[in-house]
């Protein structure tokens, strides 16, 4: 009679390092709803203390980030989405 051998536990993922605090601060600007295109750029000027066009650079490359994604999947997905309908315009 053959011996059954259990199968082996499948690896571990490996743990993701956490967003940085600018990562996350990014987020959370993107997660507001903002009155004025102008309030928005002012609140990352005076929070973050970077240029409206840096904070998007960031935010885009947070979009295809798994930490991300893992930290606000509804902003993430939400952001995605818009940028994809985007993309789909062009």
């Amino acid at each position: 009679m053959a011996e059954h051998k259990p199968e082996p536990e499948p690896a571990p993922e490996p743990a993701l390092e956490p967003l940085s605090d600018r990562d996350r601060a990014v987020l959370a600007l993107a997660a507001r709803q903002w009155p004025a295109r102008a309030a928005m750029d002012r609140a990352i000027r005076e929070q973050l203390g970077i240029s409206p066009t840096r904070y998007h650079q960031l935010l885009g490359a947070l979009l295809d980030d798994p930490r991300a994604l893992a930290h606000d999947p509804v902003t993430v997905n939400r952001l995605r989405r818009a940028r994809d309908r985007r993309r789909a315009h062009r």
